[in-house]
C-alpha cells in the first residue's frame, strides 16, 4: 500500500510539472534551470558550513589534516 501510495504521489508531482510546462511554453526551461541552481546553491553551501564545522573540530596540532 505504501509504494502505490508513493507512485501516486510521483505521478501527480509529474502530472503537476507536465502542466507547468505547457502553461510556462517556452520559459519553462529557464525556470527549471532557475530551481535546480538554487538547489544547488543551497546544497553547496550546507556542505561548505558541514565541512567548517568539522574543520573546526580538529586538534589544532595536526594542521586540520583528516586521519
Amino acid at each position: 500500500m505504501k509504494t502505490f501510495l508513493q507512485f501516486l504521489i510521483y505521478m501527480l508531482l509529474a502530472v503537476v510539472a507536465i502542466v507547468m510546462g505547457v502553461i510556462l511554453g517556452d520559459y519553462g526551461s529557464w525556470y527549471f534551470a532557475w530551481f535546480v541552481g538554487t538547489a544547488m546553491i543551497v546544497l553547496v553551501a550546507a556542505a561548505g558550513g558541514a565541512w567548517m564545522d568539522a574543520h573546526d573540530e580538529t586538534p589544532e596540532g595536526d594542521g586540520g589534516a583528516a586521519h
